[in-house]
Formats: structure tokens, sequence, C-alpha cells
């Protein structure tokens, strides 16, 4: 049997290029493998017959929606992961997904090689080959867009040449990824940093003003940091994405648009909608502001940035990440209880906040009768709160002192 390599495979052009190319340049079969990250468009068994028509000998859809919203977006909830306090991360928590079931697979069909579709200039590059390296080192990487320098007028030109079976003209105008997390843009007049997105840029988000007169209120519930309810009706962490997904970009809530540092070392204009993940982090780091002890709150704050950097720069399976996943996990104890929010005008309003797990103490936080707060105590913590910067303040001031006086 002849050497195989096993793609990860989009359905797109690049990847479907790839195919035809990788068989006809180094004599192996190709096993693409399509993974379904609740990206919606194409029905994926079109996608599966794309890739055989394409001149795969096999290819496999994995049906991921459900293990991608439990193990990799429910992690980016309780992280509260926005790299750059911005990105929520779309593309870079499926990546270390696909590389598991691209591994997988490379051990199930007999494959030598695994090879993806990214170019040299973006993270994912980085996130799928640290990732193979790390999983299944024994693994060969193949890169045709990066290490032979395709362009998409090049692979349009291929696909036109040979015959390849997908309808991808020179006007297509953007590059996107999407999975049921969100939804990145990038490229064409994008690249103008002046140039304002069209409403052709978005797909999961309405305009922020079709629904100005009807305000969205709901309730999200949280059990140790999980979604497991929207208005009272239970719901698994893909249903909630997936409702707040479609209640949010009603509203248009979830609209992005970024210049990011990337792991490569240059900036990049990104477009991002992901309407479900805003609003669950938002109402998750509300929750967390009434259930963690302060001294903790403020260090997972820490943390939490840590931890997207982490996961940005495509170190899903390095030992700080999984150590930090232990620590995550360890904090959400007591994060359970209920946020009220509004979504309106592209906006995430929080106006309640209920939990028997809360901090908040009524009486001690009260002005009116019933304050049980010993404010007699207070003025001693305050002495004692800035003595330090006392102490150094007067020492500071007789150097001024002594320095003046030296000056005369």
């Amino acid at each position: 049997m002849a050497e195989r390599v096993i793609l990860a495979y989009s359905g797109g052009l690049d990847t479907s290029v790839a195919i035809s190319w990788i068989g006809r340049e180094t004599g192996k079969e190709v096993v693409a493998v399509a993974i379904d990250l609740g990206q919606g468009g194409e029905d994926m068994d079109v996608v599966r017959q794309r890739a055989l028509d394409c001149g795969a000998v096999e290819s496999v859809v994995v049906d991921a929606r459900d293990e991608f919203a439990e193990e990799y977006c429910l992690p980016t909830i309780q992280s509260n992961a926005l790299y750059m306090d911005r990105y929520p991360l779309v593309s870079a928590i499926s990546r270390p997904l696909i590389v598991k079931h691209l591994v997988d697979n490379a051990r199930a069909h007999g494959g030598t090689v695994v090879a993806h579709g990214c170019t040299g200039k973006g993270n994912d590059q980085v996130r799928f080959e640290v990732g193979f390296n790390t999983l299944a080192p024994e693994l060969d990487v193949l890169a045709p867009v990066r290490d032979y320098a395709w362009t998409r007028e090049k692979a349009i030109a291929f696909a036109e040449e040979n015959a390849i079976p997908i309808n991808v003209t020179k006007k297509s105008p953007f590059s996107i990824d999407q999975n049921v997390w969100g939804r990145a843009v990038e490229t064409g007049f994008l690249e103008d940093l002046w140039n304002a997105p069209t409403k052709d840029v978005y797909d999961y988000t309405e305009d922020p003003t079709a629904n100005f007169t009807a305000p969205d209120e709901l309730v999200i519930t949280f059990d140790k940091g999980r979604p497991v309810a929207i208005d009272g009706r239970p719901v698994s962490v893909l249903q909630a994405i997936q409702e707040l997904n479609t209640r949010a970009g009603k509203q248009g809530v979830g609209r992005l648009d970024v210049v990011e540092d990337r792991l490569v070392g240059i900036k990049s204009r990104e477009v991002y909608e992901a309407p479900g993940a805003m609003v669950l982090i938002r109402a998750h780091e509300e929750l967390e502001h009434v259930t963690l002890e302060r001294e903790l709150g403020r260090y997972k704050r820490h943390t939490d940035q840590k931890w997207a950097e982490q996961v940005y720069d495509g170190l899903w399976f390095s030992p700080l990440k999984g150590a930090l996943d232990t620590f995550v996990q360890h904090t959400q104890q007591h994060v359970s209880g209920e946020i009220r929010l509004v979504l309106h005008a592209g906006s995430i309003v929080v106006n309640g906040r209920r939990s028997g797990e809360s901090l908040y103490d009524f009486n001690l936080a009260t002005y009116d009768a019933g304050d049980t707060f010993d404010q007699s105590s207070a003025k001693g913590f305050v002495q004692l709160h800035g003595l330090s910067s006392k102490i150094a303040a007067r020492r500071d001031r007789g150097a001024v002192g002594a320095q003046g006086q030296s000056d005369l």
C-alpha cells in the first residue's frame, strides 16, 4: 500500500487543490479529514464527496460539535479568555481539536504524514505543527501552501487546469474561518485599516440597529462555571452557544474589528463575529465578580490573560497551559448562580446577579439601617494600609531636603 497523507480538509479551495497536488507531487495517497465544529454552511456529506471527487482515497467527516463545546469552548468561558482583551480565540481553540483528530486518523488509516493548508504568515501553522510535534512527533508534516508559495491565483489556475471540481472564482474577497464559537474574516479590502467593514462581511450577526426597538433580556444559569440553563430551560454547552449565537446575533452583539499581534511578529486586521462567545464570557466573568474572593479573583484575571496567550500562541498542549487548567478548575467550585442581562443594539448590559455562593453581604454593603459594618475599625485599617507608603514618602522628603541643603 502506498504511503498516506492525512489532510486537514475544509472543503475550500486550498485543501481541495492540495488533494490532487499532493498525489501528483509525492505519489502518496491522501485521506481527507473534515471536522464538523458547528460551522454551518455546506452539508458535510457534500464536503465528504467533494474530497473523493478531488482524488482522496478516503474521506472522513468527524462530528465534533459537542466535543468542541465541552472540551474547548467551556474552558475558554471559564478562563474568560480574550486575547489582547478582545479576541475570543475563534480559530485558536479549534486547532488543537483538529490536530487530535488528524493524529487519530493517521493511526487508524496508516498515515505517515499529516498536512494542512496554512500560509507562512499566520498563527495556524504554529498551532497545527506544535500540536503534531507534541501528540505524534513520529509524523512528518506537509504544508504545501506555505512551503511551495501557493497564491490564491495559482490555486485557482491549478484547479482549472486539472478539472478539480470546486466552484471558486477570483472575485471571492475574503478569507473566512468559522465554527460554532465564532467567525473570523480577513484579507481583501479589510487589509486597508481605514476601510470600514461593509455589510457583506457579516453573517452571524445582524445590523445592531435592526432590532433597536426590541431588546432581548435573558437569564443565564451557571453551575460551577458551566452554563446549564437559559431562561430556566436546561441546555448543554453546545446548545447554550447556539441559542446565544441566534439571540445575540439578532441584536448585532459580538462584532469585533481588531488589529491584533500575530505570533509571527506582524500585525493583522481581523473582523470577528462571536455573539454567543461574547455573551457567555461576559456573563461568566460577572458571576465570578460575585462569587470569587477578592485576591483569588484578582490573581485569576492575570492567569486568564496568560491562558489566552498560551492558546493563541499554539501551546494548548503545553505544561503551563495544563497547570493553568488545573488552577481554573479549582476556581470554579463556587461559580454558580444566575446572571440577567440585556442584549440591545450591539451591547451586553448586565442588570441582575443572583447566587447561593455569593460573597456579597447586603448587611455589610448597605448604608441604610441594618448596617453591620463596624466603621470604628476602619481608621486603624487605613493607617496601617498606608503605613509603608507614608514611611517611604517621609524618607523621600528628607532626601529632597538634604539635596536642597547641599546645593546651597
